[in-house]
């Protein structure tokens, strides 16, 4: 957060509920300028803001919603947005609500170390991947700041509970948000500190791609996220960690390369590109798309759907390829990249034929 955006506290007299905090719609707003979109969450707790009656039916998704389109706040960090219209609006409207900030989108990594009163695991799930001997005493190890700490002094660095070079942020429980951008444009993750098919340490979650963050300023009856010391930019996620996070499964898993239907070279052939220009051109911008699979976002799927629509376009236009076999073909390489987003796929490919149709191509030129 912004040094100018001011933490105050009331006097001592008042609850931790009532104290003074930064506005939200200024911490909206500041937070769109760093480029992390953001989101409403209800006022007074740390959730996002509810959906509307149709949103809430049973088997609506986001992705087929409309609701983010039209401008309202549904599905949580899937709504957030750097669009200052869209903010003022929001929080012009309910000045109370939180700000909740789409870590994926933003680049942000956040490191939510809990301390919660649990009961200590096996030593196998203290710190994943790294044996501690039974002669170790773990007396006195009770939550997320120790086991982060130990995996820390394994490593010989300062614990991210204690790295003064970049935003951290007490929460109300007591525990602490350790803010980090990624430098490196991989998708890290989400995990939680307790799971057993994920996680950095115990009682430490990650916050990263398909997750959201609380954003210091945010007042729950709890009490407030309040910023510690004064650095209010994330630092760059050290190197240190990045490999540790690596090392436990935070980065998605690639799938194997998944050829092209074979329905394309069958569609060429059966409409005359015997030469061979025809399926090698199709083949190029197929590829392209069914490729996307390997990355689940930040591939450019839309853009290179699209201009596979508009290559095939431009082909059915010239006579190398049936409409209705270039738009089916088109389909299944969508759904190999991005499985159930058949809706989404068939408004790109649509946008995308109609403009292609307008300009013939010839295999080998330039479109």
């Amino acid at each position: 957060m912004p040094a100018e955006l001011r933490f105050s506290r009331s006097d001592s007299r008042q609850s931790s509920s009532a104290r003074s905090v930064a506005a939200p719609l200024a911490t909206a707003r500041w937070c769109a300028t760093r480029g992390w979109p953001v989101f409403p969450l209800a006022a007074g707790r740390k959730v996002p803001a509810a959906n509307c009656e149709s949103c809430r039916r049973p088997g609506h998704t986001h992705r087929d919603c409309g609701c983010r389109a039209e401008g309202r706040w549904c599905h949580g960090f899937h709504s957030a947005t750097l669009d200052t219209s869209r903010i003022e609006a929001w929080w012009g409207s309910a000045p109370a609500m939180g700000v909740g900030v789409s870590c994926g989108p933003a680049g942000l990594v956040v490191i939510d170390v809990d301390a919660h009163q649990q009961p200590v695991p096996s030593r196998d799930r203290l710190l994943p991947g790294i044996h501690i001997p039974d002669e170790v005493d773990l007396m006195g190890l009770a939550n997320g700041y120790h086991t982060l700490a130990v995996l820390a002094a394994l490593r010989g660095v300062v614990s991210p509970s204690e790295d003064e070079s970049t935003l951290r942020v007490r929460t109300p429980s007591g525990g602490m948000h350790v803010w980090y951008r990624a430098v490196d444009g991989r998708a890290w993750q989400c995990s939680t500190g307790t799971s057993t098919r994920r996680a950095l340490v115990w009682q430490v979650d990650i916050r990263a791609h398909g997750g959201y963050i609380v954003t210091p300023g945010t007042t729950t009856p709890d009490g407030s996220y309040m910023p510690v010391g004064p650095v209010r930019e994330p630092a760059p996620l050290p190197g240190w960690l990045a490999q540790e996070l690596e090392r436990t499964g935070h980065l998605p898993a690639v799938p194997a390369p998944r050829p092209v239907p074979p329905r394309a070279r069958q569609a060429v052939l059966a409409a005359g590109g015997r030469t061979g220009k025809a399926t090698r051109t199709l083949l190029t911008v197929l590829t392209e798309v069914t490729e996307c699979a390997k990355t689940p976002e930040g591939a450019a799927f839309s853009e290179k759907l699209n201009r596979a629509a508009y290559t095939l376009g431009g082909l059915v236009a010239a006579g190398h390829l049936d409409q209705a076999e270039a738009e089916h073909v088109l389909l299944q390489a969508a759904e190999q990249a991005r499985p159930g987003q058949t809706r989404r796929a068939e408004q790109i490919i649509r946008s995308g034929m109609s403009a292609g149709l307008r300009r013939p191509l010839e295999p080998g030129s330039s479109s």
